[in-house]
């Protein structure tokens, strides 16, 4: 596998939407495996990141994120570039994603920018169990799983039957864990940073250990001692 120098050019093509329903995941880590800096990804980024990061927003169907994360990076609205909304009109995709929240505890600030400044209604995941009178006033709420958990195959089903078959999600590493205990991850884009950043954070999938699943690696791309890896599942 060559290691081609990142260019902003032709992302979509480096990062497709696929024939085949796909679960993308998009991380960022340091060169030793840490996901944060200070407890947020942000003091990771680096050059080529935020336009890769963009890019594989404008080519999703919905956007997929764990409650803790977007209050620990405070997520704004789901909102895209002119030049994104018009690389999807040209492609006959909605003019913007759909952003779905998983929660099992519908612990939610529903003044977040993410569901006031919303150009579409998001999406919240959870289980039969949750209290959603409040949830359904400020997002539509899909209910899959009991027993207090989301069941996510489910929930993706359930995405996948209204159109929504290119997912992509931002994490947090509990919600990663879970899709890759559950074999539903397809796609790994994992940016990495060129920092060691020791002990403390953790690493971006948490949960009980599982099965080792193989990947291959789709293309090294690099910008300023920074790297961007795409890998995919074998057969993929």
């Amino acid at each position: 596998m060559i290691c081609e120098e990142w260019s902003a050019d032709g992302l979509d093509r480096r990062y497709p939407r696929n024939d085949e329903p796909t679960l993308r995941v998009n991380f960022i880590a340091s060169a030793d495996g840490a996901v944060s800096v200070d407890g947020l990804s942000g003091g990771l980024h680096g050059p080529g990141d935020k336009e890769i990061f963009d890019s594989l927003r404008m080519v999703c169907d919905a956007l997929i994120v764990g409650s803790g994360t977007i209050k620990a990076e405070n997520y704004d609205a789901l909102r895209l570039t002119p030049a994104a909304r018009a690389w999807r009109r040209q492609h006959d995709l909605p003019e913007f994603p759909l952003m779905v929240i998983v929660s099992g505890s519908l612990n939610l600030n529903y003044q977040q920018l993410i569901f006031t400044d919303a150009p579409v209604r998001p999406i919240v995941l959870t289980h039969a169990g949750a209290d959603t009178s409040e949830a359904a006033k400020h997002a539509e709420v899909i209910a899959v799983g009991d027993h207090g958990q989301v069941d996510l195959a489910a929930g993706l089903a359930a995405l996948h039957a209204r159109g929504a078959t290119q997912l992509l999600c931002e994490g947090g590493p509990s919600l990663l864990g879970t899709m890759i205990a559950e074999d539903l991850v397809t796609e790994l884009c994992l940016t990495v940073s060129p920092l060691l950043v020791g002990g403390g954070p953790g690493r971006i999938a948490a949960g009980a250990p599982g099965a080792a699943r193989k990947m291959s690696l789709r293309h090294i791309l690099t910008r300023e001692d920074m790297l961007f890896l795409r890998y995919a599942r074998q057969g993929n």
